[in-house]
């Protein structure tokens, strides 16, 4: 994950000037023809990709960003492989990336994320949650800003993302349902292009899900074998059956494999040393993705 995430607690009240959801529909049902995803340079299929974090040391997301050099050097290594590219903001350096990847015409397709936080801070039980200072504004900047962009970079842009990992329950920047679909609708608004979400598939093959899928184009699917105890034998496998069982709760829409892969160290204490058991390495890290990539080229599933 490219950006760091503000710390909150389950946001289930409806959040002020946000509208509350509409009851639900039956599974699978969409108030809309969901707009297509088009991985294609010309002709040639693009859908194998890499989750972009364009940050080095000492860089990060709201003060220091990359030099217009170093994206370039960043972007002549990434063509070698992955002609697709998701970035997780609309602020920068994202706007750089993509005037790049337009004006020196480079071989790539964008999803361009939208990050959506918080907007109402914890509290009493029982008590109306406070809104976060500024934090709607942040969310409205995000969301049109990634808008504005696709609409100037229409050659570049594929599709948006607006939300990361925002429902999932052991989320720690999570918001509630009706935040995410306000927002996912005001980008549906403003933009052509199709809008999805990213989530885990712990939230996409639940029954709540059903209401956020109602509203997007497309689902961004995260699926992490590695934290999720699993060695490497048994890695792609667990990552397929996360794949169908999301296609089968929410026939219809495109889903695109967000995140998965291999870590090449872990931590031996917190989270990573309880959850993690399969061993990390550069070889197992190649192992995996030699894999992966076989099986979402040999099937066509889109993937960054």
């Amino acid at each position: 994950m490219s950006r760091p995430a503000a710390t909150a607690l389950l946001l289930l009240a409806s959040c002020a000037g946000h509208p509350p959801l509409p009851p639900p529909a039956a599974t699978g049902e969409a108030r809309f023809t969901p707009r297509a995803l088009h991985p294609f340079l010309g002709d040639r299929w693009v859908g194998r990709g890499v989750s972009y974090g364009p940050h080095r040391d000492g860089q990060r997301p709201g003060g220091p960003s990359p030099t217009r050099a170093q994206l370039r050097q960043d972007l002549e290594l990434l063509r070698r492989r992955f002609p697709l590219l998701r970035l997780y903001g609309s602020d920068p350096p994202s706007p750089e990336v993509l005037a790049l990847i337009h004006e020196e015409r480079l071989p790539f397709k964008v999803l361009l994320g939208a990050w959506i936080a918080p907007e109402t801070g914890t509290s009493a039980p029982g008590a109306p949650r406070a809104p976060l200072t500024g934090a709607r504004e942040a969310n409205r900047a995000e969301v049109e800003g990634a808008v504005r962009l696709a609409s100037a970079y229409p050659d570049v842009v594929l599709g948006v993302v607006v939300g990361n990992e925002t429902q999932v329950d052991w989320s720690d920047h999570r918001v509630a349902p009706e935040v995410l679909v306000a927002w996912l609708r005001e980008a549906r608004r403003g933009t052509s292009v199709p809008v999805g979400t990213a989530d885990d598939f712990g939230f996409w093959v639940r029954p709540e899900s059903d209401a956020v899928a109602r509203e997007v184009d497309f689902i961004v699917l995260h699926a992490y074998a590695m934290w999720n105890g699993k060695p490497l034998g048994e890695a792609l496998a667990f990552t397929r059956e996360k794949h169908a069982a999301v296609v089968r709760r929410h026939p219809g829409l495109t889903v695109v494999m967000g995140e998965a892969g291999w870590a090449t160290q872990k931590h031996p204490e917190g989270d990573q040393g309880k959850l993690i058991k399969g061993q990390p390495g550069e070889p197992e890290q190649k192992v995996f993705f030699d894999q992966f990539s076989a099986w979402v080229v040999g099937e066509r599933i889109t993937s960054t």
